[in-house]
């Protein structure tokens, strides 16, 4: 016997990490930390660090570029220094940043039954604790992947495709794919602060700008998007978008 009770999709919730669900940049905050602690030269670091954020914000960043100096201070340490580190990082930086309104966000669709996943364009190594912290876990974090060398550590390259702009969308459909889905099978919502994250935006049946960047606020109203200001009131004016 057959039912006429149509199959509900699966709903979806994709989340961006840095300041959609948390109010600062990980991987950034990860690099000043390794400055604090005596990994890494702090003058030469910073302006590293800052060039290449301005280049990600700008969405011009070379991503393999990139990995390669944000995990060179955690490679030349190795796994227990790292991981040690990371833990202190967790302690005094992180565990701060998770405010309960994006704690709550996460329960509210993880209640209603969603399948949550957080895509974010930093690395594995930065992002796993965080996603745990988060109630996230590791099956729902797609980030950037490690590449490991003959001995298993961090070779300092990309494993697969970087979750970075129309990445995400790639590592989404290879999500899908191992579940015998597509996105036309499930109801999709993204939640996301940067333009970067636009190709994912576009794709997902529900797109949110979240804590939004000045050219994503205009375009999301522009587009009728929803909008959510997560961690406090929107400014008072927008900047006007860049060419």
């Amino acid at each position: 016997m057959t039912s006429d009770t149509p199959t509900r999709r699966l709903r979806l919730t994709l989340f961006d990490l840095d300041h959609t669900l948390l109010p600062i940049d990980s991987d950034h905050a990860w690099g000043a930390f390794t400055v604090r602690i005596g990994w890494s030269d702090a003058a030469q670091f910073a302006q590293r660090n800052d060039r290449f954020l301005a280049h990600y914000q700008a969405g011009t960043l070379d991503v393999h570029d990139y990995v390669r100096f944000a995990t060179e201070a955690l490679r030349l340490r190795g796994p227990d220094a790292a991981a040690a580190a990371h833990a202190q990082f967790m302690r005094e930086v992180i565990g701060p940043a998770i405010l309960p309104q994006a704690l709550a966000l996460v329960r509210t669709h993880q209640a209603a039954g969603d399948e949550v996943l957080i895509v974010t364009a930093t690395n594995e190594f930065v992002t796993r604790p965080i996603a745990r912290a988060l109630g996230v876990g590791d099956a729902g974090l797609l980030a950037m992947q490690l590449a490991r060398d003959a001995g298993g550590w961090y070779s300092g390259e990309i494993d697969g495709v970087p979750t970075l702009r129309a990445g995400k969308v790639r590592r989404m459909e290879q999500w899908l794919a191992e579940r015998q889905l597509a996105w036309e099978d499930v109801e999709s919502r993204f939640y996301s602060d940067s333009m970067n994250d636009l190709p994912l935006l576009e794709k997902v049946d529900h797109p949110v700008a979240t804590n939004p960047e000045p050219r994503l606020r205009a375009l999301a109203r522009e587009r009728g998007w929803r909008i959510l200001d997560l961690f406090g009131a929107p400014p008072a004016a927008d900047a006007p978008p860049s060419s």
